[in-house]
């Protein structure tokens, strides 16, 4: 993204990194950020880090920066894996059945109850220590490994939760995103299917189509309402043996693949967060099922691995491809080198450590709608606050212009 002849500036973030639980380092940051900006800014976070730390420090914030308003610390919440489930127990959303152990022998007894394998999942993976070797998401094939791990829960920083697992297929995996005004007013929604993810069947979309399907809508935005959601939010279901959809991962932000989510018109939900955010109208979407997203790096590594690209030769185009674009070529260049170069150097990476990146808060100026000029009314800037990794686009204005509820351990079944 760095490398974008669109990009117009680049803020350095906090010197420290982010920190949701201590947001002063970030606060300070933005208030630098706002007044070389000059004027109001809509602020967008990119990962589930940044949107935490940002509904933190926004009351402080509403004079410099026009940010969507999330009540009650709202992304802490929904990225906390266990009062994910309670919500989802609450409001009747299905999700895989989940154990909350309260110490070793309920984290076995649970591998028994739930079968093998099973997932565990950390409640906070952002507060994982680097180099712990503790991973955000893990698959036990043991009672003693579940044991094992919940004996690092201090280590780790937040509670365990073992899931029933669900096994993965040609048409089991799917997305959600949208984009809502407040309370949970929806502007542009739509489902989606993974054909192909990186590392197969269990990582990023390589491959994803936009297919609407009844049931993950209607979980999408019925969540959003009860919420009293606002902004964007990127939701994964998986499709169980007996058909049903279960909400396995719930991201306050957009997801890598969003802009598969763009109507005829180019209309995508960053965009009309950024219309709604500064009082402008949401042009009703027109047309949208059907597009293909392709992310290149990834597909072309399942690729290697046997897998074909389903379906691309049909929907000429209609595919959106994550990092090239004929206006705008230098970023697909850049990610081929990296690529490249993470391959020759993946043994001296293992051997001595890859630092965390740094995390930057970035003005961005506008790109030309596809046959014409940007979209009209997008007067202000967007600042977009997020670590430098993975295809994202983001189409801003035109140049010059929580804590989890306390509540007890429990056993929580969907």
């Amino acid at each position: 993204m760095g490398r974008s002849r669109y990009l117009r500036a680049t803020h350095p973030g906090p010197a420290g990194g982010l920190d949701p639980e201590a947001p002063e380092a970030l606060l300070e940051c933005l208030v630098g950020v706002s007044e070389r900006i000059g004027r109001p800014a809509v602020l967008i976070a990119m990962d589930d880090l940044s949107a935490i730390a940002v509904s933190r420090v926004a009351p402080m914030l509403t004079d410099r920066f026009r940010i969507p308003h999330q009540p009650d610390d709202l992304p802490a919440r929904v990225a906390d894996k266990a009062e994910l489930a309670r919500l989802c127990a609450r409001w009747d959303v299905p999700h895989p059945e989940t154990v909350i152990p309260a110490g070793g022998t309920e984290a076995a007894r649970a591998a028994r109850v739930l079968g093998l394998p099973l997932v565990a999942k950390w409640s906070r993976p952002w507060l994982l220590p680097a180099g712990s070797g503790l991973r955000s998401t893990t698959l036990v094939d043991s009672a003693a490994g579940a044991r094992e791990l919940y004996e690092r829960t201090a280590e780790a920083g937040s509670r365990l939760l073992l899931q029933r697992f669900l096994p993965a297929g040609p048409d089991t995996d799917w997305f959600f995103h949208g984009a809502f005004g407040r309370g949970g007013r929806p502007l542009l929604a739509g489902s989606g299917r993974k054909e192909l993810a990186w590392p197969v069947r269990a990582g990023l979309t390589a491959v994803g189509r936009w297919l609407a399907d009844p049931a993950v809508e209607e979980s999408g935005l019925r969540l959003a309402e009860r919420l009293g959601y606002q902004g964007i939010l990127d939701l994964d279901f998986r499709r169980d043996e007996h058909g049903t959809f279960r909400l396995v991962d719930f991201n306050p932000r957009p997801g890598a693949q969003f802009r598969l989510f763009a109507d005829d018109a180019g209309l995508d939900v960053v965009q009309a967060v950024y219309l709604d955010l500064t009082g402008q109208r949401v042009p009703q979407p027109v047309g949208g099922p059907g597009r293909v997203f392709l992310a290149e790096n990834y597909a072309l590594l399942a690729a290697v691995r046997g897998r074909t690209l389903p379906g691309l030769r049909e929907l000429r185009g209609r595919v959106e491809t994550a990092w090239f674009a004929s206006d705008d070529p230098v970023p697909f260049l850049a990610m081929l080198r990296a690529l490249l170069g993470r391959g020759l150097g993946k043994g001296a990476h293992a051997l001595r450590g890859v630092p965390a990146q740094a995390r930057s808060v970035r003005a961005v100026r506008a790109p030309r709608q596809r046959g014409g000029e940007p979209r009209r009314g997008l007067e202000d800037g967007l600042a977009v606050a997020g670590s430098a990794s993975g295809p994202a686009t983001v189409r801003p204005g035109p140049p010059g212009a929580p804590e989890a509820s306390a509540e007890p351990d429990e056993l929580v079944t969907r």
